[in-house]
């Protein structure tokens, strides 16, 4: 019974109708990584109607209103945003208003300021809401030509090589594409760790995304490395997308017998192998015939 009012309020949120007033809540707003014309006609109408956007800075989002003819008045948002700045915009919304927040490109709280203001947004009951639209990372995995289908986003990866080195480490054995964001100075120098630790992957280099002159550039990772350092550094934003482990190296520090007995004991064989080879990134079969094995010696428990 006392959850029905915090749902309709969120409900009323999502639900705006365009021309009507603005139902209050935190409206999460993507807008564009560069081309102004992947705005969304929802985002605009929201942007328009808000009492307020809170954004990273009045000048890059003044220049996108501007272009719209949206006269929406803004506040400043941003990583060095004090408690207080956050809890003025959450009891703006307790009092009625809508408040859209934005960061200067792409989807807020992607590598972006914004989290901690939903959290307690969502602590305190208040209705909040986010509005699809464009992502650098995913533009830059879908133009990549690297396996989609399971991905990692770790955002920008420490500046000095080696704590860079140690967080790639841990990410060696992932199964998965991974997806960077980096600086242009520290391309070159953070393609170089890449390659030290995660070996001859293939990745993608892909900066102004959806400008004039978006550039994918595709290669081992050596390669792409040896390419920066003496091309010098590249202009605009810098998305990293380096494809997964091949086979072998992903099941290399694997303890495959380990992972199989493990999981014998509580499902079928089949179910085992298909569990245990989806975490290594092992062939299917291979990993069938080593449990087939084990069950055969009596070293993987219950084969049912």
């Amino acid at each position: 019974m006392g959850s029905k009012p915090q749902e309709a309020r969120h409900a009323a949120a999502k639900g705006a109708v365009p021309g009507a007033a603005l139902p209050p809540g935190l409206y999460l707003v993507a807008t564009p990584i560069g081309n102004l014309g992947d705005i969304s006609r929802r985002a605009l109408d929201v942007l328009r109607r808000a009492d307020r956007i809170a954004c990273e800075d009045t000048r890059v989002t003044r220049k996108l209103l501007s272009a719209e003819g949206i006269a929406t008045p803004l506040s400043a948002y941003h990583d060095h945003s004090s408690p207080r700045d956050r809890r003025r915009l959450l009891q703006a919304v307790a009092e009625g208003q809508a408040i859209a927040l934005v960061s200067d490109a792409g989807t807020p709280l992607v590598s972006d300021p914004g989290f901690k203001l939903v959290r307690e947004a969502i602590a305190e009951g208040l209705p909040v809401t986010a509005l699809p639209g464009p992502s650098a990372p995913l533009v830059a995995l879908l133009l990549s030509g690297l396996p989609s289908d399971r991905f990692f986003f770790g955002g920008f990866l420490p500046a000095k090589s080696g704590a860079r080195r140690s967080e790639l480490q841990e990410l060696r054995g992932l199964n998965a594409s991974l997806i960077f964001f980096e600086g242009a100075q520290r391309l070159a120098a953070c393609l170089k760790d890449m390659a030290a630790v995660l070996g001859a992957r293939e990745a993608a280099v892909a900066r102004e995304l959806t400008k004039l002159h978006e550039e994918l550039r595709r290669g081992s990772l050596d390669a792409l490395a040896a390419h920066y350092e003496e091309a010098g550094a590249p202009r605009g934003e810098i998305v990293i997308v380096v494809g997964p482990p091949a086979a072998a190296e992903a099941g290399a520090d694997f303890d495959l017998d380990g992972a199989l007995g493990a999981a014998l004991r509580h499902a079928s064989l089949r179910d085992a192998a298909a569990t245990v080879a989806a975490a290594s990134g092992l062939p299917r079969r291979q990993v069938y015939a080593r449990a087939l094995e084990l069950a055969k010696t009596g070293d993987g428990g219950e084969t049912s």
